[in-house]
């Protein structure tokens, strides 16, 4: 990558930060409104996951501790804590050695003073920071790694950093997300750029292989006896990141004749025949270093961008065998075929591998690629319907990068240009994340889009395919409704920056646009708000009033439980969904005549709104 492409990028950047701090819906702190934008970022594209903005520094037992941000992925066995140093240089400088030292010896602080009762000393009014130090002194004993994120405006490396057993036994892993890094995640959209596995290291040598695939080929496969030991150590330290192309959930084990359960007999009674008894796994990589030997004998020395498409369960029923049964992984080997895509497109490619190696599997849930016809149908609807003034539409991001490919062809013409910029303004484009955490969040399925855009996904197109088998394609009415929805949520969205609650602004959004939904009984005049593309000066005043409340809401009903653990449960849903939140006397002109009417207080509505499923 070019130092210009790097500039670029931190100047579009650094232009973002500053266009959210003028307007007054970010923080009026730089380094705070950088974090918050690149973990918002960094959570749409999956590199992180389900990431919560948090700054709390301090000193505890003299040691002085700061983090910016955490995410606590689902099996609670990982941690990941976030720190932040901010340059505002453009072009970007290296960052000091000890700059990046200091920065990850505080949020390591963090984590150690949190084990040793941190929570009983923060002040009252960090109630957050309290919360995450409790939660992390409870489950101090099943965290097994650590991952503490450096994010910079600076250039650090590309490089991550395992510590082993650094503290107390959890492995500790270093991640840097320097501006360079930044750029090949978020500028060129490699969402898995940072999953990189070197076997030298591990193994002690490079992984012996042996080549599959024709010369002339789209991709490179090749054929691996990987360890268990090593397959065991990969997932507790990427955890279900690996598995996020894959269409199989780990199943868990449930009684003695599931898969599972198999596999954990073998493990435990037959470690010798686990080679012979297993299918093995898929793997898909973006690159790899391999060396080639002669005579038909390859080496893979590293491999950046790792997937397993095909062998969840096996991966995830290792590294459960070791971490709960304390079973020894030595002497298990998994058959492995490893296939580098990065000649073919990357999605269509490794949708297919997914779709066909587990097409075998009793167990196929959806397994939607950009390509799918639902997909290519919004596409459509996007480009051919405008806007009542006829001026405008909205663009869908089907593909990744497709926007900026679109941006990038029309300004080669100045003309061009204009025109696109006023035809499709970055803030009508959407995503496929996008779309699925607007129509969730409306449906009142509020819990799955409190686990973040990429699981919210899952949960979205495996209920769609559920409810539509044969395959659903949406019409211009659909289109304008979803729409009319995506202002809502983005509306509430803006609300929420500004207010500038401290915490959890992703769930305070989401749980006020299924409040809205619930309260209007599903019946809301969508025409009403795509002819105008905003919502009325009434409705803004309810929602602005209703997202302290749901704020106050969350943590009430949270207990001693973390706000953003505490949304992703059905529990929660139900306990917002059985409050009533104050509607005036005149309701705003968008409600439906169908809609409460009685005005006081909303009503409840079922919890899927059938008349406006899709």
């Amino acid at each position: 990558m070019s130092d210009e492409a790097i500039e670029a990028f931190a100047r579009e950047l650094a232009g973002e930060v500053d266009e959210a701090i003028q307007s007054g819906q970010g923080s009026i702190y730089s380094e705070e409104e950088f974090t918050r934008v690149v973990l918002d970022r960094l959570g749409e594209e999956g590199a992180i996951e389900n990431p919560t903005l948090l700054w709390q520094e301090g000193s505890f037992a003299r040691a002085k501790y700061k983090i910016t941000g955490y995410s606590i992925p689902d099996d609670e066995e990982r941690l990941i804590l976030v720190t932040t140093i901010r340059t505002g240089e453009v072009p970007p400088r290296t960052l000091a050695r000890d700059e990046i030292l200091t920065a990850l010896q505080q949020a390591m602080k963090f984590y150690e003073c949190s084990c040793r009762g941190l929570h009983t000393k923060i002040e009252p009014a960090a109630t957050d920071a309290s919360e995450l130090a409790q939660h992390i002194y409870e489950a101090r004993e099943r965290i097994s790694v650590l991952r503490v994120v450096l994010l910079s405006d600076g250039l650090t490396g590309l490089k991550s950093i395992d510590l082993k057993k650094a503290y107390d036994g959890t492995r500790i892993i270093v991640d840097l997300f320097g501006i360079e890094r930044l750029h090949r995640i978020l500028g060129q959209g490699l969402r898995r750029d940072d999953i990189v596995v070197e076997f030298e290291p591990e193994l002690g040598g490079p992984l012996p292989c042996l080549k599959a695939s024709s010369e002339g080929a789209d991709y490179d496969a090749y054929l691996a006896s990987v360890p268990g030991v090593l397959l065991a150590d990969i997932y507790e330290k990427y955890g279900t990141r690996l598995l996020e192309l894959n269409v199989r959930a780990f199943l868990g084990v449930r009684g003695r004749k599931s898969v599972n359960a198999g596999l954990r007999a073998t493990i435990r009674d037959l470690p010798h025949r686990f080679l012979a008894y297993n299918n093995g796994i898929v793997a898909t990589v973006d690159s790899m270093e391999i060396e080639d030997r002669g005579n038909g004998y390859f080496v893979v020395k590293s491999v950046r961008g790792l997937q397993i498409v095909n062998g969840g369960q096996t991966t995830a029923s290792l590294h459960r065998a070791r971490r709960q049964d304390g079973a020894s992984l030595e002497g298990i080997s998994v058959p492995a075929k490893i296939i580098c895509v990065g000649g073919a497109d990357l999605d269509e490619m490794v949708a297919a591998v997914s779709k066909s190696a587990n097409s075998q599997n009793t167990v196929q849930p959806a397994d939607f690629s950009a390509n799918d016809p639902f997909h290519v149908a919004v596409e459509k609807l996007a480009n051919n319907t405008w806007l009542p003034d006829g001026k405008g539409r909205w663009f869908y991001e089907r593909a990744r990068g497709s926007y900026g490919a679109a941006e990038l062809k029309a300004s080669f013409a100045a003309a061009q240009s204009r025109r696109f910029m006023l035809e499709t303004p970055k803030e009508r484009r959407f995503s496929k994340t996008d779309l699925a955490k607007y129509l969730n969040a409306w449906d009142g399925q509020v819990h799955q889009v409190s686990f973040g855009n990429q699981k919210n996904y899952q949960f979205f197109i495996q209920s769609l395919k559920d409810e539509h088998p044969e395959g659903f394609e949406p019409d211009a009415s659909w289109f304008k409704a979803f729409v009319a929805k995506a202002i809502l949520f983005r509306t509430v969205l803006s609300i929420v920056r500004a207010r500038k609650f401290a915490a959890f602004q992703a769930n305070i959004v989401a749980y006020t646009v299924a409040c809205l939904s619930w309260a209007c009984g599903g019946r809301i005049d969508f025409d009403m708000i795509w002819m105008r593309q905003s919502i009325s000066p009434e409705l803004h005043g309810v929602l602005d009033g209703w997202v302290g409340e749901v704020d106050e809401a969350l943590r009430k009903t949270a207990g001693n439980r973390m706000v953003s653990e505490w949304a992703k449960k059905v529990e929660c849903r139900d306990s917002i969904r059985e409050m009533a939140f104050n509607l005036p006397d005149k309701l705003p002109p968008e409600f439906s005549t169908e809609a409460p009417s009685a005005g006081r207080r909303a009503t409840r509505s079922k919890i899927r709104n059938d008349e406006l499923r899709i």
